[in-house]
């Protein structure tokens, strides 16, 4: 049957039905109390001759209803649309049973059955939202012509009265459905929040892959002119003809043909073994130590000191490929903004690891500063720009935080943020 296809909402629905059945359960509390309130003092203060033994039943039922469900919400993970909707269809029975003995459908209150109705619309597929709508309306039309009369014999009070009731259930309409609208409001701009946020990252890891893709195949290329300008420069080493200044170039420069083939031979190792088997877990100290000096052995000319910020031994770290190469790509942008000596910070505390590089360049652009990173720095004369993005991605993908800042004190801080790994899971 076509009622009961609400029920098999799964993950499909945007809403959270457990959030929404756990407010309607406490605007439920509210609307009980108010009925009570009314149901005691009517005969007293407004000389409404209610049977107020029947109403009570009416009240003391829902309560016990209310109550049973909000206990076990409270243990539950997930509500389904078939439970709110009996929740829902609960309260337009109770709202009808209290319409019945007070009056049928020329009580004013009856209005009360728009509230469920609203929230069915709201949070409901669209069968669910028929099936209360025709069970409301269903309830309306038998009120109408089947209920317990109220005897009021000054005609003038009773249109007082109803004026009075239609007032009190236009308020509470109102506030309950301004409630539900403005939690859902929220729920939706949150959502359409976390929807943009996955999109940019989905379009940040294809254009990451791209490039991966891209540099894969370069690296390939880039093999037979590697091994051209390694032969040429070992027939211009062998040349005792040249001056002794030009041999010291010629040892410089097959230095570094040696770190670029390297660094091209271990592409296929560092990306795929170390990083998918089991990457080796080296004290955080000695394993950025080493990263300088390697970092120096590229960049002959850059200058950097090492500061530990923190007492006592450091805490491990996974010796990933991609924190590697983070690391030398933000150190190579810190190089090329200033020819002095960078400051590279270790520190950490009982949950992170956190690694500072500051230069003294002008700074990061305002551009980047405002979209945190995400898009790279923009292409300049020594470079594409991808560098900043490319770190970001990989920091993220080892679960940690990349933040950019220019201090009051003057140049750019790049601060890595990590969680500290767990040394026995870490070998599971």
């Amino acid at each position: 049957m076509r009622f009961f296809s609400c029920t098999a909402d799964g993950a499909a629905q945007w809403t959270n039905q457990r959030a929404n059945l756990r407010r309607l359960i406490a605007s439920r509390w509210i609307v009980l109390a108010v009925m009570a309130i009314l149901t005691a003092g009517a005969p007293g203060l407004l000389a409404i001759p209610l049977p107020q033994a029947p109403l009570f039943a009416v009240l003391g039922v829902t309560t016990v209803f209310n109550a049973l469900t909000d206990r076990r919400l409270r243990h539950a993970s997930h509500a389904t649309s078939g439970e709110l909707l009996s929740q829902l269809l609960l309260d337009i029975a109770a709202l009808s049973a209290l319409m019945f003995f007070s009056g049928g459908a020329t009580n004013p209150l009856i209005s009360l059955l728009l509230p469920p109705l609203a929230i069915a619309a709201l949070t409901l597929p669209v069968p669910c939202v028929l099936a209360a709508g025709t069970i409301a309306v269903a309830a309306y039309s038998l009120l109408l012509v089947i209920y317990v009369p109220l005897p009021m014999p000054d005609a003038a009070r009773a249109t007082q009265l109803h004026l009075v009731g239609m007032w009190l259930t236009f308020a509470v309409s109102a506030a309950m459905i301004a409630w539900f609208v403005v939690r859902l409001t929220g729920l939706i701009r949150q959502r359409d929040a976390e929807l943009a946020a996955a999109r940019e990252q989905a379009l940040r890891d294809e254009r990451v892959l791209a490039m991966g893709t891209l540099a894969a195949g370069a690296a390939h290329e880039l093999g037979t002119p590697l091994a051209t300008m390694s032969l040429l420069a070992g027939e211009l080493a062998a040349d005792a003809s040249l001056p002794a200044a030009v041999h010291e170039d010629i040892a410089l420069l097959r230095r570094q043909i040696a770190i670029c083939k390297e660094i091209i031979t271990g592409l296929s190792r560092r990306a795929g073994t170390e990083r998918l088997d089991s990457p080796p877990l080296q004290p955080a100290d000695r394993w950025l130590d080493n990263l300088r000096q390697h970092w120096h052995a590229i960049r002959p000319q850059a200058a950097s000191r090492l500061i530990v910020g923190s007492d006592g031994p450091a805490p491990e770290l996974v010796a990933d490929p991609r924190l590697e190469q983070a690391l030398l790509n933000l150190l190579n942008n810190a190089a090329n903004a200033t020819p002095q000596p960078l400051e590279i910070r270790l520190a950490w505390g009982s949950d992170d690891l956190c690694i500072d590089i500051r230069d003294g360049g002008p700074g990061f652009p305002p551009a980047v500063l405002q979209n945190a990173g995400q898009h790279g720095l923009p292409a300049h004369a020594g470079g594409s720009g991808v560098g900043l993005l490319l770190t970001r991605t990989a920091i993220e993908q080892l679960g940690g935080k990349l933040n950019l800042s220019n201090p009051d004190e003057g140049g750019a801080l790049a601060r890595i943020e990590l969680p500290r790994v767990d040394h026995d899971c870490a070998h599971a």
